[in-house]
């Protein structure tokens, strides 16, 4: 029987080497060389974009950004950076709304967080978040530390130590050793499940967007979904909400954090 484990366990590390042999001896073709110059020339231009900021020219700066997300080079560096320079711009709205989109990237980053914060603290409106189960809050927050692909690496590393550790417990001899395998193998396979389910929240949340960033200087929230509709409230630019139907071109339904429903024009929010 410890043969037989042996042998799966030497055929998924062989299997596993050579996959990454044949990906990193694989020719390049002219679409990976059309993609590398891609990524230089949007390098070339951050470098650029970058330097503009530190001179004060944000219009370079913010022109810079733009045009490496036009090109689908996105990232949280790119979109901090962007959230950054609309922010010396005194354009609060599209500051927020990259910061945003920066967080969704790489939402365990301080920086990130604490820009946005202070982003936020320029906004008219205050909304003030119904109360939740203090274990959902937490259990937010602890995914939240790292982004999906860092979740991602963390289970598959958790996954092979788990691996490791269930051959220490089949072949080791000795009773401490055995023990050892086994319980770090357990809180392994523990680590690794959240993990996973961590990294499936944040891809969720990448995936769907369904939060947006309130554009226009101010846009009244109707009853529904059209002019005629009752007035409910008045919302101001940089004012985050949920939008809760997105089936209609015209107008979308959109939820506050304090619960507050209602109908405003597609054109006066942008999604995150």
């Amino acid at each position: 029987m410890k043969k037989i484990y042996f042998a799966i366990l030497f055929l998924i590390s062989f299997l596993t080497v050579q996959a990454q042999e044949d990906v990193q001896t694989e020719p390049q073709n002219e679409t990976q060389s059309a993609v590398s110059t891609s990524v230089i020339d949007a390098a070339q231009v951050k470098v650029e974009a970058d330097s503009a900021y530190y001179r004060e020219d944000y219009a370079s700066a913010i022109a810079g950004y733009e045009q490496i997300l036009q090109t689908g080079k996105e990232s949280a560096a790119v979109y901090y950076n962007l959230g950054n320079s609309y922010y010396k711009s005194k354009d609060i709205a599209k500051a927020i709304l990259n910061y945003e989109r920066a967080l969704l990237l790489n939402p365990g980053d301080n920086d990130i967080r604490f820009n946005l914060k202070l982003a936020n603290t320029k906004t008219v409106d205050k909304i003030t978040p119904v109360s939740e189960i203090f274990f959902i809050t937490w259990f937010r927050s602890l995914s939240n530390i790292m982004s999906e692909h860092g979740w991602s690496v963390l289970g598959i590393l958790t996954f092979l130590l788990a691996l490791c550790m269930l051959a220490l417990y089949i072949f080791a001899r000795k009773i401490s050793l055995k023990k050892l395998g086994f319980i770090v193998a357990i809180v392994s396979v523990c680590v690794c499940l959240l993990a996973n389910v961590f990294a499936s929240m944040q891809k969720t949340e990448l995936l769907e967007r369904d939060h947006a960033i309130v554009m226009a200087a101010s846009v009244t929230v109707k009853s529904t979904p059209n002019e005629s509709g009752t007035e409910l409230f008045i919302l101001h630019e940089g004012t985050k909400v949920q939008i809760k139907d997105d089936t209609m071109r015209e107008w979308k339904e959109i939820r506050l954090e304090d619960g507050n429903e209602g109908w405003v024009p597609a054109s006066a929010i942008e999604v995150i």
